[in-house]
């Protein structure tokens, strides 16, 4: 991109490049009708693409947002591009132009994140006002106008050379799981006993130690907060202390209290966190104990949280072996197996 001529140019308004609009379907989530959802509710989270869930095709009157544009969030500046018509919660700001496309979408929306770095949240968030006086940098044609068929081909280019990184690691996992496919088939979950058994009767639980704000680093080691996201990781973070570990189970012990994550890498724990170290088992059979946790969750909330003491107690039903035991090697080979059919569907995905 180096040999190309760049030229600024102002985002909305009377002079703009692009129609920058507000979302005409604001609607507050209990308004919500979720009812056989299939079109996009989008927010101003920053992961999923926005897609905070799928709603109902018909919301009360609301009008549906036309797809194929760009939306930013007001205060958390998120910028993704929607394919698909959708609906929005409050504050999102819509991005349109004739030219739009994923490709075209993949390339501006690099550029829109560095501009959104001078807004913040609260009373510096990316207004309509804002985002109409915003300036961007764009390659030029011949005659000093954006060049949409370079835009879309470098977009389009860089998005397929993401995609085969993509399918080639995931074929590799698919590959190391293929020996096991004979076992797999044979492996039927109903046909398994169940039993009962207390946290505390298959693994260690420990607390978590909190990094405050202050204290916080910027580096490369995953930081485990009492999120429902990316794995419950917060932060990275350069600070060390007892609690690094890996090949543990986390679990929320407030905020979004009971959810469940494995961690094969070596990570540290905040104090709303606890770790689980299991007796036995692998990562697979760590992600199916982590299953068996937060499908608990309901019982737990604001008021009830899931500390040390309720946690060691907390029964969950896992199968077993012959003996009695929990068993190990079942769980491994079933999570295997699902693992295979996700792989196998992403593999099919990414091919199209």
């Amino acid at each position: 991109m180096s040999d190309r001529k760049w030229k600024e140019f102002q985002v909305g308004g009377k002079n703009g490049l692009f129609r920058v609009k507000s979302s005409v379907s604001e609607i507050d989530m209990k308004n919500l009708n979720l009812e056989g959802g299939s079109v996009p509710y989008i927010t101003r989270s920053n992961i999923n693409n926005g897609i905070s869930r799928y709603v109902a095709k018909e919301q009360g009157g609301y009008l549906k947002n036309k797809g194929n544009v760009i939306t930013i969030g007001l205060d958390t500046q998120t910028v993704f591009y929607q394919p698909k018509d959708f609906f929005t919660g409050q504050n999102i700001q819509v991005i349109e132009h004739d030219r739009m496309s994923r490709d075209v979408a993949n390339f501006l929306i690099s550029l829109f994140k560095v501009q959104m770095r001078k807004f913040n949240w609260g009373g510096n968030g990316a207004t309509l006002k804002r985002l109409n006086a915003l300036k961007i940098m764009l390659p030029v044609d011949k005659n000093g106008d954006p060049d949409w068929d370079y835009i879309e081909y470098e977009g389009g280019r860089v998005y397929k050379e993401k995609i085969g990184k993509v399918l080639k690691y995931v074929r590799q996992k698919q590959k190391k799981l293929e020996e096991d496919q004979r076992i797999l088939n044979k492996l039927d979950l109903v046909e398994s006993k169940w039993k009962p058994f207390k946290l505390e009767d298959v693994a260690t639980i420990l607390s978590g130690r909190d990094i405050y704000k202050r204290e916080r680093v910027v580096g490369n080691t995953p930081y485990v907060t009492s999120g429902t996201s990316n794995n419950g990781i917060g932060y990275f973070v350069g600070n060390d202390n007892d609690t690094k570990s890996s090949e543990v189970i986390s679990v929320n012990r407030n905020g979004a209290v009971g959810h469940a994550f494995y961690h094969e890498y070596e990570a540290v724990f905040g104090n709303d966190t606890r770790r689980l170290i299991p007796y036995k088992g692998n990562k697979y059979s760590s992600l199916f104990l982590s299953l068996m946790i937060t499908m608990q969750k309901e019982k737990y909330g604001y008021g009830l949280k899931m500390g040390t003491k309720r946690l060691r107690k907390q029964k969950v039903m896992l199968p077993v072996d012959s003996k009695g035991n929990p068993d190990w090697e079942y769980m491994e080979l079933y999570m295997k197996k699902i693992e295979y059919k996700k792989l196998k569907k992403l593999v099919d995905y990414l091919q199209r």
